[in-house]
């Protein structure tokens, strides 16, 4: 793929070198939305038409509040989905439901069943990327969810082979990456979880990026995000995936993988998660620098992005919104310590 990361430097940025800051996705909602939501839920008078009001306020007010914290890509915080797979499945035909699964502690989704051949329907995330795309004036970003998770995340009673599934799924996706290109979207983020818990299907997860670009004009920045697991096992590999960027969850085992990506020659962008989400914790402007130039041991500034861990969506909203401001301050400190020489492009201090 051939997507310019220079696109996406503000006309104003301070700093010779651009370290490209952005999030993962999703983002705590604002209290009063969950409380909509139950209303919406619960009670006819609380109706479609307010219920849509009260979303695009909060995608209004977390596309803002990503702004204000500096970020050069944003996006709305995912006010729109709630989890993950059962969002998509909602849209996709082929799939039903049958009721919640319990996935962790108290935590339930409505782990969807393929009982038919999948197909595309309707627009999954238009109206999501033309609403925020209208509101915000920074370039905005599109988390979503990849087609070998949403396939080994749902129960399978028509293909008889997560791998096909797979396959046709990654159509459906470049299908709905197509639409968004035409709406105006250029930097895409394909989610693939389930990649670090079965890593042995790397070439699977290839094959399904090849067929999700298919057809993608130049200038498409895409970028595939996977949670943290044994990264060892999908590289080298992953060099060969038809990706711009490739963003890692290291923060939260304190970098103990970074010399992974060392022993060749990393191929993509980094997506360097430098703040833990895991953790109310928030992290200094001085110990996010550290974890920046981490990502400096891997690859030149010019291709190093910033951002969380992961999703923040867990964490109470104030935190959240102080680990991402604290993030965008240390990187645009540690620009200017490679503008002034302070810091070579290998990430050491002169």
């Amino acid at each position: 793929m051939t997507g310019d990361r220079e696109r996406f430097r503000p006309a104003d940025h301070p700093n010779d070198h651009f370290l490209l800051t952005t999030v993962v996705g999703s983002y705590p909602k604002p209290t009063w939305l969950n409380r909509a939501r139950d209303l919406h839920d619960d009670s006819s008078a609380f109706d479609d038409e307010a219920w849509d009001e009260a979303v695009d306020d909060a995608s209004r007010l977390i596309t803002g509040e990503h702004e204000r914290a500096g970020l050069d890509v944003v996006c709305d915080g995912e006010m729109r989905r709630e989890e993950m797979v059962e969002f998509f499945a909602r849209r996709i035909g082929g799939y039903e439901f049958n009721g919640p699964v319990k996935v962790w502690g108290h935590n339930y989704f409505d782990k969807p069943s393929v009982v038919s051949e999948v197909t595309y329907d309707e627009p999954w995330l238009r109206e999501e990327y033309e609403f925020t795309a209208d509101v915000a004036e920074r370039p905005v970003k599109v988390p979503i969810t990849g087609p070998y998770t949403l396939a080994s995340w749902s129960f399978d009673e028509a293909y008889g082979s997560d791998e096909t599934l797979a396959y046709e799924l990654a159509d459906l996706v470049n299908e709905e990456i197509a639409g968004l290109v035409a709406a105006g979207a250029r930097y895409i983020q394909i989610d693939e979880p389930a990649l670090a818990t079965t890593p042995d299907d790397h070439a699977v997860v290839g094959e399904c990026l090849e067929r999700i670009v298919t057809g993608l004009p130049d200038g498409v920045r895409i970028g595939l995000h996977v949670c943290y697991g044994d990264y060892s096992r999908i590289y080298p590999e992953l060099n060969d995936y038809p990706i711009d960027e490739f963003d890692v969850e290291l923060a939260n085992g304190d970098y103990d993988q970074l010399d992974v990506f060392t022993g060749d020659d990393f191929e993509p962008d980094l997506g360097l998660g430098v703040v833990d989400v895991h953790t109310t914790d928030v992290e200094s402007v001085t110990e996010i620098e550290a974890n920046i130039r981490e990502g400096l041991r891997v690859v030149p500034p010019e291709n190093l992005t910033v951002s969380p861990d992961c999703g923040v969506k867990l964490l109470p909203r104030e935190v959240a919104r102080s680990k991402i401001e604290n993030m965008v301050r240390a990187a645009r400190n540690v620009e200017n310590d490679l503008d002034s020489g302070a810091i070579d492009a290998g990430g050491r201090t002169t």
